[in-house]
This record gives C-alpha cells, structure tokens and sequence, in this order.
C-alpha cells in the first residue's frame, strides 16, 4: 500500500498544476468568466476538513477543529472544470484557513507576481489584490452584484470538494496516522483529476454547506483597490 500511494502521488506534478503558461490561465479565465461574468479569476480557493483518528502523541490536541473533531484541514484550489490545481494537505484541523494559505507556496507564488490573474475566496481568507473576497455588508447595486456573481463562480470549490469526497468515500473518516492521511488526500486528488481529464461519470453528491470559519477582517488598501475596480464592471 505505501509503494501505490507513493506511485499515485510521483504523478501530482503533471495532474496537478496551478496554472503557470499564459495559455492556461488566459483559458481558465474564460472558463470563470462564463459563470458569472467575473473577470480575471485563475483559480477559486477553500480550505475543507477531512476527519482522521485521533492521533497518538503529544499533538493530538492540534487536530481538533472548531467542531470537535480531530482532522486535517486541507487547502485547495481548483480550475472552472472541478479539475484540483494545487493541493496542501499537511495541516492539523486547528489551524485556520488563512495560516494554512499565508504559509504555503501557492501564497508565495503569488506574491512575487508569478501569474496574472486573481483569486476567489471567502472571508476566512484577507482581501489582497491577488485574492478577493466578499463585501461583508454589501451596499444594494454594484457591491451586491459583485457579491452575487462571486458567490456563484467561487461555488466551483465547493463543487470539487464534493465530487471529491462522493468519489472517494475514504476521505469522509481516514483511520489512519495524519502523514499516511495527507499522502492518501493528495492520492485522491490526482486520481479525481485523472478521472475528470478522462470525463469519467461524476458521482451523484449533495454539495455541502462550507467549513464555517472565523472570517478575516482584514483588507489590504491594494486589495480594496482591485475589488473596487472589479464592482465598477457590475454598474
């Protein structure tokens, strides 16, 4: 079992790619903008918790969410087509979604200017011109409909995220040591993509309300600067 999961995983770098050529992301932002007319999105962005077995050691402690429960909390991002861009699946449940993005590569990547283009998500996340969130209190008119067509193309993730959990029904309870349940999570997302590049039936699935979490209320200047720029386009 450990040498498939390590022959599952060798595959991650060609089935999952942020989008890192113009010709990728000039078509992953079509695919976006065909939902809800939102410009320039490369990728929309959520954390979602997969249940373990509470671990043994010292630890353990860090594995309980907000819900009691011991977990992973696995950040996410995905393309228009439910197709899993990058995955992070290295940590405990306790930490929040905005930890597990400000420290990871993704974030990085995006700081240096790699890619043109933005990101989707909700308010566990900081407004940052790379990253957009909603209006916490959106004014009627422009605002509102910003808020509205972001709700509707950040779904995407969500969408993922139960194709991904109703494909592998592992992922609802891993009973087993968190390395070993971080190495059968990025498995699962190389198998799921793998399936959806080669347009397998998707299986049946009720989409999920989102992992609540504490919003962020942090908004940089430059990032109200783009979604101001963005809510102009909904006048």
């Amino acid at each position: 079992m450990p040498a498939v999961l390590d022959a599952i995983i060798s595959l991650a770098p060609t089935y999952i790619q942020f989008p890192y050529r113009h010709h990728q992301q000039a078509e992953i932002k079509r695919g976006f903008h065909a939902i809800a007319g939102f410009p320039n999105i490369i990728g929309a962005i959520d954390c979602t918790h997969i249940p373990i077995s509470a671990p043994l050691g010292e630890n353990e402690g860090d594995y309980v969410d907000r819900h009691n429960r011991h977990s992973l909390n696995v950040q996410m991002t995905c393309d228009p087509n439910c197709l899993i861009t990058s995955v992070d699946a290295r940590w405990p449940g306790s930490v929040h979604d905005s930890r597990v993005f400000n420290e990871s590569t993704l974030c990085r990547r995006l700081q240096q200017g790699d890619f043109s283009g933005v990101l989707l998500g909700d308010r566990g996340y900081a407004l940052q011109p790379y990253l957009m969130t909603p209006y916490p209190e959106p004014d009627p008119g422009p605002q509102a409909l910003y808020n509205r067509a972001h709700n509707s193309t950040r779904a995407r993730i969500e969408q993922t995220f139960g194709l991904l959990k109703a494909r592998f029904a592992c992922l609802r309870q891993l009973r087993v040591a968190p390395d070993r349940a971080c190495k059968i999570v990025a498995a699962c997302c190389v198998l799921h993509n793998i399936a959806t590049i080669r347009r397998e039936r998707d299986p049946q699935f009720d989409l999920q309300p989102p992992d609540v979490v504490d919003p962020i209320h942090l908004d940089f200047p430059t990032g109200r600067a783009v979604r101001e720029a963005i809510t102009l386009q909904f006048m």
